[in-house]
């Protein structure tokens, strides 16, 4: 059997120090580029790999962040785990996956402490402020995303969080719609004790009000698909008291809602009533869907995550939330008539 070949081997070769082998496999470490390339070469002939594990030992730092993901079925995550892993990769760290079945990840969480994780990011879930404190303790950072943390009774954030603006959102679809002289507005909502549900609805309440128009009807889809099939044919039950316009509070649902209008209703949009949904995921540009959705700056969040992340790792503690601008994406889900255009409020029926 051929010997293990160790990190004491390639430094005889490289003619070099064994913590220079170290650290030329240590992403971020200072070493010679020249250096690090000769130890490189060494390790290539001798086939040499370092272990990521005894490496963790020694600098307590295993590298590894644990991402937490519900609602795995929704197009936007798929997106943000690939961006996600590949910035975090460039920084020399990797992902270990783990999902929620619920929104309250407390139980998954209890898991990942177990594989000494440098940091925790969980999107789409939440967890106890138990827990939040627990991992405090532990030294180790969570940043929410996708999700609003909740301020302590200090008026202090127990875990940090990344988010889109997602009232100003809200408020940009119900202006909207609005505009185009729609005064039956209906809200999809997705969980209603999710943040981002609850501030996007906020956000179009905001809007109509502006407008002296109510909210006409509601439903709640869970961000599920088959949820939100049921929810909008339970606000389209009555034909003759159906919203002129359905905004869902994500893609997801709002996909949902196009295909059970069009071929379980027979209805037609944007002609009979317009559709807007919240993400901008790559289907939504889809010419079968060509859905009018609120974009969400998915490098934005990464880039603001990674640097929460990497803020508390380098031992600042104070949690913080950041939120980053989203923008509205007109697609062909929303007609183009505007008969009341440029009334300032509206009569409702």
């Amino acid at each position: 059997m051929k010997a293990k070949v160790t990190a004491h081997d390639v430094a005889r070769l490289a003619e070099v120090s064994q913590s220079a082998v170290s650290r030329a496999f240590t992403p971020g470490a200072s070493v010679a580029p020249e250096t690090r390339e000769r130890i490189h070469s060494a390790a290539r002939k001798l086939g040499y790999r370092p272990n990521a594990i005894a490496r963790s030992l020694i600098t307590r730092r295993s590298r590894i962040i644990g991402l937490v993901m519900s609602y795995l079925e929704n197009q936007f995550y798929p997106v943000v785990i690939e961006r996600l892993c590949q910035a975090l990769q460039q920084d020399g760290y990797h992902v270990l996956l783990f999902i929620s079945e619920t929104e309250d990840a407390d139980s998954v969480l209890t898991d990942i402490l177990q594989y000494q994780v440098d940091g925790i990011v969980m999107a789409s879930t939440t967890l106890s402020s138990a827990l939040a404190n627990h991992c405090i303790d532990a030294g180790i950072p969570v940043v929410l995303f996708n999700r609003v943390a909740q301020l302590g009774a200090m008026g202090c954030y127990s875990t940090s969080s990344v988010t889109s603006e997602n009232r100003e959102g809200g408020r940009l679809v119900g202006e909207l719609l609005v505009s185009k002289g729609h005064r039956r507005i209906a809200w999809l909502a997705g969980a209603e004790n999710a943040s981002t549900s609850r501030d996007r609805e906020a956000g179009l309440c905001d809007a109509l009000a502006a407008a002296g128009l109510p909210l006409h009807a509601r439903g709640v889809g869970h961000y599920d698909f088959a949820e939100a099939r049921q929810a909008v044919l339970a606000l389209f039950r009555d034909p003759a008291n159906r919203p002129d316009a359905l905004f869902a509070a994500n893609d997801h649902m709002a996909i949902a809602a196009l295909e059970t209008l069009r071929t379980e209703l027979g209805m037609q949009v944007p002609h009979e009533v317009s559709v807007v949904g919240f993400d901008n995921v790559p289907q939504a540009a889809w010419p079968s869907f060509n859905l009018t959705t609120v974009q969400q700056d998915v490098e934005q969040m990464v880039d603001a995550t990674r640097t929460l992340l990497f803020e508390q790792i380098g031992g600042q503690v104070m949690a913080r939330s950041v939120s980053v601008p989203c923008v509205l994406i007109e697609r062909g889900t929303v007609r183009v008539h505007t008969p009341h255009a440029h009334n300032k409020t509206y009569e409702t029926t």
